[in-house]
């Protein structure tokens, strides 16, 4: 994930030490693709769009996300990750708790806020309101889910962070089977996931 130009997926792996320079004690991993291979790879690989907010004392941020993904039903786990560039980086890095907000293509405006460098994103406080519990929240997006962050990984200039889900809202719920008018980001564009995209009934 990251803001400005664009939003990219987060690969992660399940090894703790993720540096492919380190010493490995039973084989050699090989030279690894460069940064522009490894962007080729993933602009065909489309991800839903997320926008993360926080607060750990000193404001609210938020960021756009493409690499929220669920881990877990039972206990309700999900995965994310933030950039070291991001202006968001140092706050989730610190905070707490944190909420997802998982978005359609009514969101748009809001997933393009998100990803735009320099900018406000709470200067309408029309837009957004706190939880009770203090949280930053966006009204009107399809769903989004309080999150306590139970644990952090660095993953080369990012750091994976995983959050235990304790309390959600769903706006415009999507029945099952039904497309819902999901927002996907494919090869630097938005996308409306919709019935006619559909490849199978």
């Amino acid at each position: 994930m990251c803001e400005g130009s664009g939003v990219t997926n987060v690969v992660i792996m399940s090894q703790p030490n993720l540096d492919p320079s380190a010493e490995h004690p039973s084989r050699h991993l090989g030279a690894s693709l460069s940064a522009d291979e490894f962007k080729a790879l993933f602009r065909g690989h489309p991800g839903g769009v997320a926008v993360i907010t926080a607060d750990a004392g000193e404001g609210p941020v938020a960021l756009t996300a493409t690499s929220v993904a669920s881990v877990s039903a039972e206990p309700p786990l999900l995965i994310f990750s933030v950039s070291a560039q991001s202006s968001a980086s140092a706050v989730l890095a610190s905070a707490e708790t944190v909420v997802v907000h998982l978005l359609d293509a009514d969101d748009l405006a809001l997933a393009k806020l998100g990803a735009t460098s320099g900018v406000d994103r709470f200067a309408d406080t029309s837009a957004w309101s706190r939880l009770t519990t203090g949280e930053p929240v966006y009204r009107g997006v399809r769903a989004w889910v309080r999150c306590a962050v139970v644990s952090r990984m660095d993953a080369g200039g990012s750091v994976v962070i995983a959050g235990h889900a304790l309390q959600s809202h769903v706006e415009r719920d999507v029945e099952p089977g039904g497309h819902g008018d999901a927002l996907v980001y494919h090869n630097r564009t938005w996308h409306r996931l919709n019935e006619h995209s559909a490849l199978e009934g």
